[in-house]
């Protein structure tokens, strides 16, 4: 079940889409580059980094806007209405 728990403006959102769309990329290259062991070795660093900064943005956001939580749940954002949800 999906419960809206607050929104984050224009800018914000940019940049979650940012980093999402950048995960999403890192993912599907990694299942192209695994016979490079170099270039599989910087995807995965980038990978780190790129998952790091994605956590820390829900860790800031949630902090700044105070979002409803549940242990076994995690927020989703919608990128058309810049809604944050409880899933």
């Amino acid at each position: 079940m999906k419960k809206i728990v607050g929104q984050v403006t224009e800018e914000e959102k940019k940049e979650i889409l940012s980093l999402f769309e950048r995960k999403n990329g890192l993912i599907e290259l990694a299942k192209i580059v695994k016979t490079d062991d170099a270039l599989y070795e910087k995807l995965v660093t980038d990978m780190g980094t790129t998952t790091t900064k994605f956590q820390e943005w829900w860790n800031v956001m949630s902090s700044k806007y105070q979002w409803e939580s549940h242990e076994n749940g995690n927020w989703e954002i919608d990128f058309n209405t810049n809604d944050i949800y409880l899933v």
